[in-house]
């Protein structure tokens, strides 16, 4: 399936594009970055317009975040209750939620890009807490800029080569989610040295 949407990108680029990213963020199994690592490709060649190319991916995104949303307010707790059905999936929905209590807009802007496997679960999430919309379109707006500007990017530069662009961005966007978890428990140490529920021993 990869392979034929790939090899539809010269022909129906800008269209395919948008629909791929509107649907990776309703939690569709489509590979959303790497089309847009392809597409960034063939902004190098002159096969496709780079700012056309940034404004169907953004634009796919930011709309797919928007129904995703509509769907979480909408549907509320039946629709997750619906979704938990599945062992794997309840366990990403809770990661979500998770991250969403503990961080909110920050949440919001974070699962765009370096934890974007929790993104459309976000969105629903954030539709079914009733979230203000304000916060969740700013938070998220800004989250799916990163996102496209780095994977277009970088498939700009690493035009004829996306695999070694696909690889590269894995292990940094690993190793970044890696140090915000570290970070993330250092400060949560750190509060629970402050407020008395760890005991320092000498």
């Amino acid at each position: 399936m990869t392979e034929a949407l790939l090899a539809l990108v010269p022909e129906y680029g800008l269209w395919l594009l948008a629909a791929t990213t509107f649907l990776s963020c309703l939690a569709l199994p489509v590979p959303s970055s790497l089309m847009m690592l392809t597409a960034g490709g063939f902004t190098a060649t002159g096969d496709l317009g780079l700012s056309s190319v940034l404004m169907a991916a953004y634009g796919g995104a930011v709309l797919g975040d928007q129904t995703g949303f509509a769907l979480g307010r909408s549907g509320g707790g039946a629709l997750f209750d619906r979704l938990r059905r599945a062992p794997r999936r309840a366990a990403v929905i809770a990661k979500a939620e998770a991250l969403m209590r503990r961080r909110g807009s920050i949440g919001v802007f974070l699962s765009r890009w370096l934890f974007s496997p929790l993104g459309p679960w976000i969105n629903f999430a954030a539709g079914a807490a009733r979230m203000g919309w304000h916060r969740f379109t700013a938070s998220g707006a800004a989250g799916e800029a990163v996102w496209v500007a780095v994977y277009v990017g970088l498939g700009r530069v690493f035009a004829g080569n996306i695999e070694a662009a696909n690889d590269l961005l894995g292990s940094a966007l690993g190793f970044l989610a890696a140090g915000a978890l570290t970070v993330g428990l250092g400060l949560w140490l750190r509060h629970l040295l402050r407020n008395g529920h760890l005991h320092r021993h000498p």
